[in-house]
């Protein structure tokens, strides 16, 4: 049978599940058997498997195990987990292989696959692209494969991640996880670190009060609402698999997570000066003034979190992070990207300091940034148009005004902005960013006069 190619994503994969080419039961079965064999050619014959809470993920997920056992990869069911977790439990357990079934912030009916072949390692696109050829050529191994199951990993991660921080004073945090996985974990620890939660969408269900993703809008608007109705002192938002992170000051202000890093860039400074923080090319002007300030080495890279984690561990970085909300707390824990660990750290930052979470933001460096914006545009042509607008964008500005390392971010005398494919749905993804409202204006419609010229791009935006 044919796969649809686009569910092939740069990094992870993701389809519907009530679509024939997409995560139907004979592509679940073919991705998980070349899965297998791309363990075997690296000497891996086990494997960890979990998913989200999403009901039909338990489906995903058995057909994942038979698929898997009958290639010959020992399985090893840890159930219904974060991501975080599902890094944590490779630790664990001491296993390279493991496959968790999530589908991250993407509308209940999808699902998808994200594939470890070492402790923190993800698929990268050289990768993917392994293991489609591997599909193509149904270059299957065969086997028999065991089972067992392990039920207690929350326990280890909860005592592991309660050990490595420590609160000062009780914060009150509104937690919101959009009806997604975090809410069966994410206030429990909150609660057992001291904190007092108050719980807004927690339940796990598939109808959503918001899109869990603390990267739009809504998620964000309903944590700013519910951190003035309670009165809380931040509110904490994840997506639906527990690593991205989102938050509100107190008075509903949204910290935008570039600025989240800026804290935790602070913290982990001061005990290891000189350090490196690889951050994505999304990311406001204010963290390498801030990170250099503070004594540290900044380092621009590309959007995505298996390229952000990659560097990060080429480089020895002791932090590291999306604007999107994946952070790397790297100093003093493993290598992954975890949502409830760098909420924990802000919250210990928060702790050591009288001042209220917006009189903190206030201090630093400033600048008005847009929302991540998403135009519409095809998979199959979003990233020749990219090359494009790059090209444009050089010809107009000249080469020294454009950084190309992932898309166009083109440097403006009071700011930038930025242009690139985005990795997980068909569009363009663009962020705006000036020391004021007017120049904010102005380097937005400088994209859009540009984008205008591309028919297969759409002119509706909405946040990302």
């Amino acid at each position: 049978m044919a796969i649809n190619e686009n569910m092939f994503r740069e990094y992870d994969i993701r389809g519907r599940i009530d679509h024939e080419d997409e995560m139907s039961p004979e592509a679940i079965d073919m991705i998980s058997r070349g899965f297998a064999t791309f363990l075997k050619r690296r000497g891996i014959g086990e494997a960890i498997v979990a998913c989200d809470a999403r009901p039909y993920s338990e489906t995903v997920k058995e057909k994942t195990i038979q698929a898997l056992m009958g290639s010959g990869i020992d399985v090893i069911d840890i159930g219904v987990v974060l991501v975080p977790m599902f890094y944590f439990s490779q630790y664990q357990l001491k296993k390279k292989g493991g496959v968790m079934i999530t589908a991250s912030h993407n509308p209940w009916g999808w699902s998808g696959f994200k594939h470890a072949y070492d402790y923190s390692t993800t698929f990268i696109p050289q990768d993917m692209q392994e293991l489609r050829q591997i599909i193509e050529k149904k270059d299957f191994s065969t086997g028999s494969g065991a089972r067992q199951s392990y039920k207690n990993i929350f326990d280890a991660y909860k005592k592991d991640v309660l050990g490595r921080i420590h609160l000062e004073r009780r914060i009150k945090v509104l937690v919101d996880t959009g009806n997604g996985t975090g809410g069966l974990f994410l206030p429990d620890l909150l609660r057992a670190a001291g904190c007092v939660v108050i719980e807004q969408y927690t339940n796990v269900s598939e109808k959503r009060h918001h899109e869990a993703n603390p990267s739009t809008l809504g998620m964000l608007d309903a944590m700013s609402h519910g951190v003035r109705e309670y009165g809380a002192d931040i509110g904490i938002g994840v997506d639906d698999d527990g690593d991205r992170l989102g938050a509100v000051d107190e008075k509903g202000e949204v910290i935008w997570p570039d600025r989240i890093l800026i804290l935790l860039a602070r913290l982990i400074l001061a005990i290891k000066p000189g350090g490196k923080v690889v951050f994505d090319v999304k990311c406001t002007a204010a963290l390498p003034e801030d990170i250099l300030a503070h004594g540290g080495v900044p380092v621009m890279w590309k959007t995505g979190h298996s390229y952000i984690k990659a560097k990060a561990k080429e480089v020895g970085a002791v932090l590291a992070g999306e604007r999107s909300g994946h952070i790397y707390v790297r100093e003093g824990y493993y290598e992954y990207d975890d949502a409830t660990f760098a909420a924990l750290k802000l919250l210990e930052y928060m702790s050591r300091d009288k001042q209220t979470l917006s009189e903190i933001m206030a201090k630093l460096p400033q600048y008005v940034t847009s929302p991540v914006w998403h135009a519409p545009c095809a998979d199959e042509k979003k990233y020749a148009v990219v090359e494009r607008l790059v090209s444009s964008f050089k010809n107009e500005y000249g080469v020294e005004r454009v950084n190309d390392v992932n898309g166009a971010r083109v440097s403006f005398p009071d700011g930038w902005g930025l242009v690139r494919a985005s990795s997980n749905v068909p569009a363009l993804v663009l962020v705006f960013e000036a020391k004021t409202d007017e120049g904010l204006k102005k380097i937005e419609e400088v994209f859009r006069t540009k984008l205008a010229q591309f028919p297969d791009v759409g002119s509706e935006w909405a946040s990302g």
